[in-house]
């Protein structure tokens, strides 16, 4: 057997199983999400009763739903596109159904560590990335990301997170690919997945100026296809936007001296305002990969509520500036991430504590991926066009990146 055939059949730093290629981290990650699926599966599935009774309304299965569905039940705080795919689990009885799905939004966390670890290598292409040590990197941010994963896929089963999340790491995929029809298709079904997915938006900006507006009109005509048809039929809608939540008393809001018993009428609004300013200020200063992590932090500090399984958001934002973001081994934003906010509230027993720990997570991860110093990769400062730089406009013609996709 040839060197080339002997290194097909068994591939460098992992093994075969049939046809395909497995890496070792990536196995090391499939045992890791197994151990934490049996833990969460035991009281999983807390929200899933929410995406059950969505998909009925959607569906005209039991009444006041169809296009009334958000006028009739403003608490369902979940997009059309989330319905849709929970509806792929009601035939199965109702427990089944529940575990096939968590066990579906196990393996799109899996399959997101893959498509980060892909991005990575693929931004970094020509730069003399080391491959084992970008591996050794998703590892350790992988194993941080996981807990939190699970916390949402299947501990609360929040389907709609789970696929504002899976789509925006797909659109991440596409961005660094030069795909800039698919950067806007996949950011709108992320925000018709789950509405604060908008706080992703500015990676719209890392495009070019003439695929930017081109993947700009597909997200928003994509996000105007789901939405507008419930708002247009019947205004009441409009109310599902001010629906409010408990102001909790581990809330970083407190720490603003909002005291308010509930949701303030402003703080919605806030929270996407900031994020996309934050966004887009990234991407200004060439920082595009902290878009989600700071879009994450500003959910978390001015949202009323603490549950754990918003620091999913969070980690995935974590995930992406280690692995595309910086080029340190050691991913130590995701674990002091994973420590900060899930640590605390398991851990410490203030309710004021938890929120300050939570605010000054949020401001200094947004200090740190905005302000400090990143070295440019040797083959960068001689010239070297970024992965990315390079997208299709038309047949036979291409436009250039230039500094907006650089990190």
């Amino acid at each position: 057997m040839r060197k080339r055939d002997t290194a097909d059949a068994v591939p460098r730093g992992g093994v075969r199983i049939g046809p395909y290629p497995l890496r070792r981290h990536n196995a090391l990650l499939i045992l890791w999400t197994a151990l934490w699926f049996l833990v969460a599966e035991r009281h999983g599935a807390v929200s899933w009763h929410y995406l059950r009774t969505g998909q009925q309304l959607l569906f005209n299965q039991i009444p006041g739903g169809g296009l009334a569905l958000y006028a009739n039940h403003p608490e369902l705080q979940i997009g059309p596109a989330s319905f849709l795919v929970a509806a792929l689990f009601a035939p199965f009885p109702a427990e089944l159904g529940e575990k096939l799905a968590d066990a579906f939004m196990s393996g799109l966390g899996l399959y997101m560590l893959v498509l980060v670890g892909r991005a990575a290598a693929d931004h970094y292409r020509g730069t003399g990335l080391n491959h084992r040590r970008l591996q050794q990197r998703v590892l350790i941010a992988g194993a941080a990301f996981i807990p939190m994963w699970v916390e949402v896929a299947v501990r609360f089963a929040h389907l709609d997170d789970v696929l504002a999340l899976f789509f925006t790491t797909l659109a991440v995929r596409a961005l660094v690919r030069g795909r800039a029809t698919a950067v806007g298709v996949l950011l709108a079904l992320a925000v018709d997945s789950k509405p604060w997915a908008v706080g992703f938006l500015p990676l719209l900006l890392a495009l070019p100026r003439p695929a930017r507006l081109r993947s700009a009109a597909w997200a928003l005509g994509l996000v105007a296809a789901a939405w507008l048809p419930f708002y247009l039929t019947h205004l009441d809608t409009l109310a599902a936007a001010r629906f409010t939540i408990p102001n909790q008393p581990a809330s970083s809001l407190r720490w603003f001296g909002v005291h308010d018993a509930a949701t303030p009428w402003w703080d919605r609004p806030a929270q996407m305002l900031l994020g996309i300013a934050l966004g887009a200020l990234a991407v200004r200063r060439h920082r595009w990969p902290a878009v989600v992590l700071l879009a994450a932090d500003a959910r978390i500090v001015l949202d009323p509520s603490v549950y754990t399984y918003y620091n999913a958001s969070v980690l995935l934002g974590t995930l992406i500036w280690d692995s595309i973001g910086q080029r340190r081994l050691v991913p130590w934003v995701s674990w002091i991430a994973l420590i900060s906010l899930y640590g605390s509230a398991l851990l410490i027993p203030s309710d004021r504590a938890q929120g300050l720990i939570r605010l000054a997570f949020a401001v200094g991860s947004a200090a740190y991926v905005l302000w400090w110093p990143q070295r440019t990769p040797r083959s960068r400062r001689r010239g070297t066009p970024a992965p990315g730089q390079v997208l299709r406009a038309a047949p036979g013609a291409t436009v250039n990146v230039g500094h907006r996709s650089g990190s």
